[in-house]
């Protein structure tokens, strides 16, 4: 995916994330090996977001594989030692998926799958 589109797909996620009553708290954070596409807080839990922009749900849920989940959480961990104002919020990882119009007058399609990577 370019990253016009990763953009375009994150900026979409925050949105819709934002209207659900997520705080945003930081994007695009390069920890290491891995990064954090969003970091959100929503009562009390703090969200680790991964973003997919693909062309359709399935080829986002695949591109979750075991590296890439442990890439995201090792991200995580890192992320919380450097912020330790937040070790008291329960964390989770979710998905965010963005697909494609099937029109183009139309607006994306946006899912957001909770708690994807289970420890």
């Amino acid at each position: 995916m370019s990253t016009a589109k990763g953009n375009q797909a994150e900026d979409a996620a925050c949105q819709w994330l934002q209207k659900k009553g997520y705080v945003i708290v930081e994007r695009n954070r390069r920890l290491g090996r891995g990064e954090l596409d969003i970091i959100a807080i929503h009562d009390d839990i703090l969200a680790f977001v991964e973003v997919k922009g693909h062309q359709n749900r399935t080829s986002s849920i695949e591109a979750m594989h075991r590296d890439k989940q442990q890439r995201m959480v090792s991200a995580a961990q890192t992320w919380l030692g450097q912020h330790a104002e937040y070790m008291h919020h329960q964390c989770r990882f979710d998905l965010v998926i963005v697909t494609p119009p099937t029109m183009r007058f139309l607006p994306s399609k946006v899912e957001h799958v909770e708690d994807i990577i289970r420890l």
